[in-house]
């Protein structure tokens, strides 16, 4: 079938013919991977590269783009480059943490501003910090490259645990670069760290980076290095910017290159484009869907039952993956259950009076301290959920939830985090509860109510992932709340 181009398409088109280095804003359902290989078509005489997120989304580009473009991801080059040499160590057995620190020579507590933290603890800590560099676009590991543990995250404390665990990175760091063997275990993200301190260079005439909005780092300074030697397209929606919180960033606002956009969506239809952009306006984000009006995408409550059921946060998927297989629904949990079993053991551990090394938890001796933590303490709210979860079911209930789930295609319904379902689309999908509204301030308004704080930028591209992943219809119950929020801007129906 003929790929006949939308206005906003040419203009792309045009924009590409004449080399520029672009930026293209592509709304949910736009078509950016249809606009990429309408791109790269142009012209035979140049060869280009497309950089995919991930292996899948490189392996469907591959059947949609001509020969002239090689589709991978960034590791797959990394590998091809210099990560080979380490496939023996990326294939050994995993080992626990607190043996990795006992080789490191972590082998006693250490008392930080009034915190014990165990070996395994110490070890974790040092092996995440490894992590951190690797995303970076750092040269050296350093003070930042250490993560910030709850309890003990301020700047006298987080400094006094950067002296201690710093010489014992850069002796696992020291580790990951020997081919041969090692006590670290070796991971993906190793080689691309090691690849990108080679300074590559990315032969084309071309390079197409896709999900730019969700660039780690390391990513941003290899593509960045290519631009007086090759054309640039950047290619993501910002406001689908929703992994900040592992150090992505969105380069795309700040790149010096013609900025262009994508906004009418061929995914649903002009009622949900309104919701889209209801969340559009509160992320802060510059453009405005237009949905396709052949799609009649409706929204309103659920009268059966949906394809997808999307949270906010793992605590409200097992909420309700516990609700659905009580009513004999068969469950699947998108990306499978390994972060909500980490979960459970980890109180179940603190319920029985056991440390846990779990990343959220590691500081807490009992389940009482963080049952308290939670309730009285601001910075613990995020775990109340959780703890009233595991006071009512018990670990051991989750645990047995989780072993009864099944895979997506043998499912009923799927719950799914919107993190989760970012790159993914249902026919229909329902918003869960755990989408709460910002908490309130001290202010009251005339009646006498509490005045709602400002809706975060954060969770609103958020709420617009996840809105924008129905087809035929949306039941957008969790974020309901939005309605009576004064932030709610005005928006003009269809």
């Amino acid at each position: 079938m003929a790929f006949t181009p939308t206005d906003e398409q040419a203009a792309a088109r045009d924009a590409f013919t004449e080399g520029d280095h672009l930026v293209i804003q592509a709304g949910a359902g736009t078509g950016k991977t249809s606009t990429l290989a309408f791109l790269a078509e142009q012209t035979s005489a140049r060869r280009g590269r497309y950089l995919a997120f991930n292996r899948s989304i490189a392996l469907d580009a591959a059947a949609r783009f001509p020969a002239t473009v090689r589709c991978k991801t960034a590791h797959s080059l990394a590998y091809a480059a210099l990560g080979y040499r380490y496939r023996d160590r990326l294939n050994s057995p995993r080992r626990p943490g607190w043996k990795v620190g006992q080789d490191l020579g972590l082998n006693a507590p250490v008392r930080i501003h009034g915190r014990d933290l165990m070996p395994a603890t110490l070890s974790n800590t040092v092996l995440r910090t490894v992590t951190g560099y690797c995303q970076s676009a750092d040269a050296e590991l350093a003070h930042h490259h250490v993560p910030r543990l709850r309890g003990i995250d301020g700047d006298e404390a987080h400094a006094e645990l950067a002296d201690l665990l710093l010489p014992y990175a850069a002796k696992a760091w020291d580790d990951v670069q020997d081919p041969k063997a090692g006590t670290v275990r070796f991971e993906h993200d190793h080689y691309l760290k090691l690849w990108a301190l080679t300074e590559p260079v990315l032969p084309g005439d071309f390079l197409l980076l896709d999900e730019a909005q969700d660039t780690n780092p390391v990513l941003e300074q290899i593509v960045l290095a290519q631009r007086e030697r090759t054309q640039i397209v950047m290619v993501g929606d910002s406001a689908q910017a929703i992994y900040g919180w592992r150090g992505a960033r969105d380069v795309m606002t700040g790149f010096d290159g013609t900025h262009l956009t994508l906004t009418r969506s061929f995914r649903f239809g002009p009622r949900l484009a309104i919701e889209a952009n209801r969340w559009l306006a509160l992320s802060g984000a510059a453009i405005e869907l237009t949905g396709t009006p052949e799609i009649p995408t409706t929204i309103g409550p659920h009268t059966g039952r949906p394809d997808a059921v999307l949270c906010r946060t793992n605590i409200g998927a097992v909420t309700e993956i516990l609700d659905l297989l009580d009513a004999g629904t068969t469950t699947a949990l998108a990306g499978g259950g390994d972060a909500l079993c980490a979960l459970a053991q980890a109180a179940r551990d603190l319920i029985q009076g056991r440390r846990t090394n779990h990343p959220e938890l590691v500081l807490f001796t009992t389940w009482r301290e963080l049952r308290d933590y939670a309730e009285l303490d601001p910075a613990g709210a995020d775990l109340q959920p959780f703890a009233n979860l595991v006071d009512e079911h018990g670990p051991d209930a989750i645990l047995r939830a989780v072993d009864r789930l099944v895979p997506e295609d043998q499912a009923q319904v799927t719950v799914s985090t919107a993190h989760k379902a970012k790159g993914r689309e249902w026919g229909s999908v329902r918003i869960a509860p755990d989408f709460t509204p910002p908490p309130d301030t001290d202010e009251v308004d005339d009646a006498g109510r509490p005045v709602p704080g400002p809706v975060n930028k954060s969770e609103a591209r958020l709420a617009y992932v996840a809105v924008t992943r129905a087809r035929r219809h949306l039941d957008p119950a969790g974020l309901d709340w939005i309605h009576h929020h004064p932030d709610n801007p005005v928006l003009s129906g269809p």
